[in-house]
């Protein structure tokens, strides 16, 4: 029998594992000895941390960063023609949602390896849940631009997406940015215009909150360097 992929969701910041995520999490980390992850230090400490009795020299971790050999991981799944199982770990929240392990889970499905997903925290259902615009029509749109020129092109094109299509239209940015980000969302947004912004979600400082742009102008949110997902809706 083939091995399986689970895809293992992470915590979104330094919060108990099993807080947020089922026991059923924790089975698997137990089970499985083989994972691909983003980072190897940060990768451990989640597995010590919802497995504190598991054997970490027993841990046998395949890097899927930005200098991963695409050749190498290819072969990350071999293992499971063997029958063992391999767990794949995001950074944060869940694999393969605006996050390279998605390559690991097209690779697992052309091997006709069972894709197994968990149930977890992810920062981008969380948000749209709890914005209050429209759950049946959204779109994540990554990074926007960094150049002024560009991003406010690129804003205004997802107000007016927005509003023809009725689709709510998420993005993040770099949490030390923030703050220029949602100063640029005041300035290119029409006053109408709603912006939900979810921070630290599911941590003790968790901020969630949705105003219109001309409301926002008497909000002033202390943005810097916390996880962000920004959404709006026209």
């Amino acid at each position: 029998m083939l091995g399986k992929l689970y895809l293992i969701p992470t915590t979104l910041g330094e919060n108990e594992p099993l807080e947020v995520m089922p026991i059923s999490v924790k089975k698997v980390v137990e089970e499985v000895d083989y994972f691909v992850v983003e980072n190897e230090k940060s990768a451990r400490r989640f597995i010590k941390k919802i497995t504190p009795k598991k054997s970490q020299p027993s841990l046998k971790l395949m890097l899927l960063d930005k200098y991963a050999d695409a050749l190498e991981v290819q072969h990350y799944l071999d293992i499971c023609e063997k029958g063992m199982s391999v767990g794949l770990l995001s950074e944060a929240g869940v694999p393969a949602i605006a996050d390279p392990g998605a390559e690991v889970v097209k690779l697992a499905h052309s091997k006709g390896i069972q894709v197994v997903p968990l149930v977890g925290p992810s920062s981008i259902l969380m948000a749209m849940m709890s914005s209050g615009m429209n759950g049946q029509n959204f779109a994540f749109n990554g990074y926007l631009p960094i150049d002024k020129g560009d991003r406010k092109r690129e804003i205004k094109n997802l107000e007016k997406l927005s509003k023809d299509k009725n689709q709510s239209q998420l993005f993040i940015e770099t949490p030390y940015r923030n703050e220029k980000m949602f100063a640029d969302l005041k300035s290119f947004l029409t006053p109408e215009t709603r912006l939900c912004i979810a921070a630290d979600i599911s941590l003790s400082t968790e901020y969630i909150k949705t105003y219109t742009i001309k409301d926002w102008g008497r909000v002033k949110p202390d943005l810097h360097k916390r996880p962000a997902i920004f959404i709006i809706h026209r």
